[in-house]
């Protein structure tokens, strides 16, 4: 287990909900007025866990180059998850499982954006390679706005082996591509469902590919070729959750 700091509102606010028994320290900017940040001052210390009133410059230091709006803590990150949590990450989920599958998504913004949509989504959990995987780093954490406390993220230390396993399992596998007729609006993703997004730049690898039960794509009527991850993302997480009803 390795400490980094938190950095802004949102991100220190969801690692107070959701992991409280993590956070060793919390800095608050002296002079600090913004109500959140006394609010969430106050929920620490109702939570035992030190609150600290520092200089702007310490915050900007531990913060780099990210935005802290007068707030960061300390974490303890957990490890992330593993491919032995994927089974009873499946059967806590029933037949409403709603898998993300990142394959090749390394940019941190990207990644925190993708566990934000997965959060609100109300996803089952994310599933990444490990070798192909930036962590839940601090950029990554204040990308999510609190979703990479909300989501389960699971690094597959082979993910071919892992989208088996879900398969093994009952999970359906769509892929996201261009290069195919097949529209997403067009594919059953109600029951239990994985979806698979790959890089910008590459898509899916073919052993990845080559796994899934159906490839489909995204309808762009405009003059672009393709989405940013994130937003594909959404598109593709929130047509699950429209056709399963959940969208009320």
């Amino acid at each position: 287990m390795s400490e980094s700091w938190i950095v802004g509102i949102n991100p220190v606010e969801g690692a107070l909900s959701n992991d409280p028994e993590r956070i060793k320290e919390v800095l608050v900017e002296n002079g600090q007025r913004n109500a959140r940040v006394h609010e969430l001052a106050e929920r620490a210390k109702a939570l035992r866990i030190p609150v600290h009133h520092r200089p702007r410059e310490q915050l900007e230091k531990v913060a780099g180059e990210a935005r802290h709006q007068g707030v960061v803590a300390l974490y303890v990150a957990p490890p992330m998850r593993g491919e032995n949590d994927i089974e009873s990450l499946l059967e806590a989920a029933g037949s409403e499982a709603l898998v993300l599958v990142l394959d090749g998504v390394t940019d941190p913004h990207n990644l925190g954006a993708c566990l934000r949509s997965a959060a609100a989504a109300n996803a089952t959990m994310v599933i990444v390679p490990k070798d192909r995987a930036v962590g839940l780093t601090p950029v990554v954490r204040r990308a999510s706005a609190g979703g990479a406390d909300r989501v389960p993220l699971v690094a597959a230390t082979n993910l071919a082996r892992a989208l088996r396993t879900l398969k093994d399992a009952g999970v359906w596998i769509t892929g996201l591509a261009g290069e195919t007729d097949t529209s997403i609006y067009d594919v059953d993703l109600k029951g239990p469902v994985a979806l698979v997004l790959g890089s910008e730049g590459e898509g899916m690898r073919r052993l990845t590919r080559e796994t899934c039960d159906f490839v489909a794509r995204i309808p762009m009527p405009g003059v672009m070729e393709s989405l940013n991850v994130s937003v594909a993302t959404g598109v593709v997480l929130f047509e699950a959750l429209r056709q399963r009803g959940k969208t009320r």
